[in-house]
């Protein structure tokens, strides 16, 4: 993770920053106040000022860089510009960055989230691909490592407990990132289970229990069985539990984890099954929400249900047509192998809906039509609870983590029928696939518990220069609607 220190306009710097890039805003007044070239100074803000980003990596003494952005992307959204300028800036970036925050009025929501965002998305940084070291040459990277937030001296304190806050938030975004890029031939469901609990036994508040494959069969987890059966790395699901409110109800999330998805006999194309490693980044941001949690310390208790399975093809693999019973006595016919999301999905839901939990929330790379609807900075949302939703969407909006809301109701019925099971697992045609996946997973969730489902297909990873990799997505969004919840 990047250290960090927060440095208010009154305080000396504790050290040289001949190897610090300072990142500001045009006439922010701060490179004249560090003894920078009055000329440059005025050059770089000209240059801001007619919209572009102003960088230099020469005559920058006391600094060894200098980026001007103009003052008007600071708070741009839902464009973004500002996130988008300081990731190119970053590919160039010095060992430690020097971040002008003053410009950020923290007693404002808007400017909050812009700060919260802009921090967690430079937390993040602290983690490249490169760390998994599967790459026997690597050229020497120079990344940032430690930051320093630049504050005016009344802002200080606010600026201290956000920056407290967006570094936890980061580290469990991390802990799952992590996880999540790691190639599926390694990060099996015995892995993970193994990883997490690892991962978990540092946080005395969170407890962890493994259900194996005979464990599985033996509670009736049919559907999670019926999708694992096939592989030669049997599945699991992990019960991670963190106490940090006495008896009171559980919050309870549900995250698929299909370690390796092959789409079954229903096989996908070699293109579609390139980025299906990822397909278990529901499980790993559920994790990594417990990890924030214990972090933060927050006096809440929460349950995540990690579903955990590979969808593969072999002699015993489901077979269309074939019917499964779940955990919550519903019979299923598996129409289609290349819906097992919302199989192993299911039972989850069932399982942790047999906690009396205050909610659930199940989180899930759960299908392609929520990205065509949506695009890749929007998650799906679908719930049987308007209130939930609601909160929800508010939360998307205080952290800049959105969702965008799609119909579920008693019209998607005839989406879920059929003629030998309680349900089938897709519909017979093409359409409403996302909605219709939610009301599935719906018929598994009984009515009196509120209960929301996020498609996160378009969302859990970062896509750029025709590579992906995983976001963290969408812990910010789940840890601020706790946050919310608290401040009722």
């Amino acid at each position: 993770m990047i250290k960090y220190q927060v440095i208010s306009d009154n305080q000396a710097l504790p050290h040289s920053l001949i190897n610090t890039q300072v990142i500001t805003y045009s006439n922010s007044g701060l490179l004249k106040q560090f003894g920078c070239s009055t000329a440059l100074a005025e050059q770089l803000d000209a240059y801001a000022e007619r919209g572009k980003v102003a960088h230099s990596q020469f005559a920058c003494e006391p600094f060894a860089q200098i980026s001007v952005i103009p003052t008007a992307n600071w708070l741009s959204w839902p464009e973004g510009k500002l996130l988008v300028e300081l990731r190119a800036l970053l590919k160039m970036s010095s060992i430690e960055l020097l971040l002008d925050c003053r410009l950020f009025d923290l007693q404002r929501k808007e400017h909050q989230a812009a700060c919260q965002q802009l921090l967690i998305l430079l937390f993040n940084h602290g983690y490249q691909l490169d760390e998994q070291q599967f790459k026997t040459t690597v050229a020497p990277s120079q990344k940032v490592t430690s930051l320093l937030l630049y504050s005016q001296s009344h802002q200080a304190e606010a600026l201290k407990k956000l920056a407290r806050y967006a570094f936890a938030v980061s580290k469990g975004m991390i802990d799952a990132r992590q996880l999540a890029d790691i190639p599926s031939d390694i990060c099996t469901p015995e892995f993970v289970a193994n990883t997490v609990s690892s991962v978990v036994s540092a946080y005395p508040q969170i407890s962890v229990s493994v259900l194996d494959e005979q464990d599985i069969q033996q509670q009736g987890l049919g559907l999670l069985h019926t999708v694992g059966k096939g592989a030669s790395n049997p599945p699991r699901m992990v019960v991670l539990r963190y106490q940090g409110a006495g008896d009171a109800a559980y919050r309870a999330y549900v995250g698929k984890g299909v370690t390796y998805d092959t789409g079954g006999y229903w096989l996908k194309s070699g293109e579609g099954m390139y980025t299906m490693k990822y397909d278990m980044c529901g499980a790993a941001n559920v994790f990594g929400l417990l990890v924030v949690a214990a972090e933060l310390q927050l006096p809440v208790n929460l349950v995540g249900v990690l579903m955990l399975a590979e969808n593969m093809i072999g002699p015993d693999a489901m077979r269309p047509s074939e019917v499964a019973t779940s955990y919550a006595g519903l019979t299923v016919e598996i129409n289609n192998t290349d819906a097992e999301g919302r199989l192993v999905l299911a039972d989850g839901i069932a399982y942790a809906a047999s906690l009396a939990p205050q909610y659930i929330i199940d989180v899930a790379t759960l299908t392609g039509a929520v990205v065509k609807a949506l695009g890749y900075d929007l998650t799906g949302l679908m719930s049987s609870d308007q209130p939930l939703s609601t909160d929800l969407l508010q939360a998307g909006l205080d952290c800049r983590d959105e969702v965008w809301q799609l119909p579920l109701d008693q019209r998607l019925a005839g989406q879920v029928k059929s003629h030998i099971a309680d349900l089938g697992n897709t519909p017979s045609n093409n359409a409403a696939i996302s909605a219709s996946a939610a009301y599935f997973l719906s018929q598994f969730c009984p009515k009196e518990v509120p209960w929301a489902h996020l498609d996160v297909s378009g969302t859990a990873l970062w896509r750029e220069n025709g590579y992906s990799t995983a976001s963290g997505r969408p812990i910010p969004l789940l840890i601020q609607h706790i946050m919310n919840d608290l401040e009722k």
